[in-house]
């Protein structure tokens, strides 16, 4: 798959590249995410260049996994990255954000924008946010950009060496206004 950049009001979102390699890497020092992001411990720069330069590039040509870099629309630095990423039989999106810009709505405004590309440029029927319990800032996100939170997943991340639960939701293309690749039947109950 061609890698391709999308817009919105106020965000640049495009693959990131060899050049966001120190950005990634110093965003990634945040205890924050490295709590809730599956993310080798300490974060190296050779990881940041490894991420950027092999895995993003790979997971664009493989089809498999879309990571974007969150710039403002106006120009400035890196504010975070949001990837779609094949799961068996779906879609599932993820994120991180700069401690710096979180409760901004970037993320919720990116999440959004890469929710319809997945819908109607991947055609995606699903897409799925899983958070570790107690992420509450993901799951805020995820809510406001229109996920519905199903229910908890035991044992469903593996994180720090430990499985541990986790929160899953999710978007479906009629929640955008959008026709799906199928037709949905709702249990009634």
């Amino acid at each position: 798959m061609e890698p391709v950049s999308l817009t919105t009001a106020r965000l640049l979102l495009r693959p990131l590249g060899p050049d966001d390699a120190a950005a990634v890497h110093a965003i990634c020092q945040d205890p924050g995410i490295q709590r809730w992001v599956a993310l080798p411990t300490p974060y190296e720069p050779e990881h940041a260049e490894r991420f950027v330069e092999q895995s993003v590039p790979d997971g664009w040509r493989s089809g498999t996994i879309c990571t974007f870099g969150m710039l403002p629309a106006d120009g400035g630095p890196l504010l975070g990255a949001v990837n779609a990423h094949r799961q068996t039989g779906t879609w599932e999106i993820g994120y991180w954000t700069a401690r710096e810009h979180r409760g901004r709505g970037y993320t919720t405004e990116a999440v959004r924008a890469v929710a319809h590309w997945s819908f109607t440029a991947l055609g995606a029927g699903r897409l799925e946010w899983r958070a570790e319990v107690g992420n509450t800032g993901s799951r805020a996100v995820a809510e406001r950009a229109g996920f519905t939170v199903e229910g908890v997943l035991r044992a469903a991340v593996f994180q720090q060496g430990t499985l541990r639960d986790a929160w899953v939701g999710s978007l479906l293309p009629s929640d955008l206004g959008l026709a799906g690749p199928y037709a949905y039947l709702p249990h009634p109950g």
